[in-house]
């Protein structure tokens, strides 16, 4: 069953509407394997075009509706769907996502591809991925696994899944198939309000959910929203979750937060914690995003990066992560930073999330963004954004307050204050948008 708003779509409802899909697929042309590429809202009719996609064995590509036509031709350029579905039904999929530009053939994928989703892009463009049903299904069954899911309880129905990310990302598709997984509803937003998720989590006494660290942050800064019950659990999704986040989240509701550590180009999460991990480990571990789902084998190369393979991988192939990170004596992964946003100060590495976790300590910032900025005699050197909670922006008190919890190189060399930071849909913050003032057009 999936519901949003007084819209409720039935298992059967479902399966006829994506019969329907499939049938104007066909008829458009659609051969299997080729992509399909989609503009929908977060409905319920959506998941029919996605099931219905798989039905014709074709490749489902969504789209974000919020995107420019521009970034939509780049998209429809590179990923050479065979039509474009709207909400107005199938059609022809030019550049320009109207038919009215001439492109290369379809590309036709292996029809073992589920989809070809985007990476979520902030450090450059997104880039096209292709994600395969074994790959998905896999890791799906690796989480449920480390989650000690032991199958469908026939005394007991399954609580629906809040889904409170689009659906034209992978975090949305992928938490859909999750609860089709366990056989449980899943209850669609079409846009996250703090007030709406608390409404939603008490009509339907939602035990656990997903999200976003951006969400658990409105969600601490919103004083109508006092009461979460009857929620017991979030697992953190799509963005690097800050232990003074999950602190904050659990210390104004009471709720466990468990972290995860996941890419688009993996297909979904590798590593996780579950409520036993928090039992007993709390606060000891909490900036850790966990330990390796069944299936997962972790590697660090010499330069301390990431990398992964997963069951769905060839014997003795891994991914890269780009990711730099530590696994302690007990098998925790501790992520340091991405490998772009490093800050290389005159041969010295500086991780802008450390510096980052630091400033968020101070009473006067309510968020922050470190980057790198060129430097003629050290090469780069660190820069802070900073969104603060009062009027104004007191450089001088954030750079004691750096100095007395950082190395000397660490310490950002100026804050400027900002009236937010750029993120994408999931909340990421767009480092390559992270521009200083007189650089800003």
């Amino acid at each position: 069953m999936v519901l949003a708003g007084e819209e409720t779509l039935t298992r059967a409802d479902l399966m006829r509407d994506a019969t329907g899909v499939h049938d104007a697929l066909v008829a458009a042309g659609v051969g299997p394997g080729e992509a399909v590429a989609a503009v929908l809202p977060d409905r319920p009719a959506t998941l029919a075009a996605l099931f219905g996609v798989w039905l014709a064995h074709a490749v489902y590509v969504p789209l974000n509706p919020r995107a420019t036509a521009r970034e939509h031709a780049r998209v429809l350029g590179e990923v050479r769907p065979a039509v474009l579905v709207r909400t107005t039904g199938v059609e022809p999929a030019g550049p320009a996502g109207d038919g009215s530009q001439e492109q290369g053939p379809p590309i036709r994928h292996d029809i073992d591809v589920a989809l070809v989703q985007l990476t979520s892009g902030t450090t450059g463009p997104s880039k096209p991925v292709p994600l395969r049903h074994s790959t998905v299904l896999a890791l799906i069954d690796g989480v449920l696994q480390k989650l000690g899911w032991r199958g469908p309880d026939p005394g007991r129905p399954a609580q629906p899944n809040l889904i409170p990310v689009s659906l034209s990302l992978w975090a949305g598709i992928y938490n859909v198939l999750f609860a089709f997984r366990v056989g449980a509803p899943v209850v669609l937003m079409e846009a996250f309000s703090t007030t709406e998720l608390a409404e939603l989590v008490r009509r339907f006494e939602i035990r656990s959910v997903v999200l976003p660290p951006a969400a658990m942050t409105m969600l601490c800064d919103d004083d109508t929203v006092t009461d979460l019950r009857p929620l017991r659990i979030v697992r953190s999704i799509t963005a690097p979750l800050s232990p003074l986040q999950a602190r904050r989240f659990r210390d104004k509701f009471g709720i466990t937060v468990l972290n995860s550590y996941g890419q688009t180009e993996l297909g979904g999460e590798v590593v996780g914690w579950n409520a036993a991990d928090a039992r007993e480990h709390g606060d000891a571990k909490l900036g850790a995003v966990g330990r390796p789902h069944e299936g997962v084998d972790l590697r660090l190369d010499d330069t301390g990066e990431l990398w992964v393979h997963t069951a769905a991988m060839g014997d003795g192939e891994y991914q890269r992560t780009g990711d730099i990170a530590t696994v302690d004596d007990d098998g925790f992964v501790w992520i340091e930073g991405r490998v772009s946003d490093m800050v290389n100060r005159g041969g010295l590495k500086v991780f802008p999330a450390e510096i980052e976790e630091v400033l968020r300590l101070h009473p006067d910032v309510q968020d922050v963004a470190v980057t790198g900025v060129p430097d003629a005699r050290l090469g780069e050197v660190p820069w802070a954004f900073v969104v603060t909670r009062g009027a104004g922006m007191d450089a001088r008190a954030l750079e004691e307050h750096c100095r007395a919890h950082l190395a000397p190189y660490k310490v950002p060399v100026r804050f400027e204050a900002v009236d937010a930071l750029p993120r994408n849909e999931v909340g990421k913050v767009v480092h390559r948008d992270l521009k200083p003032e007189e650089l800003r057009s």
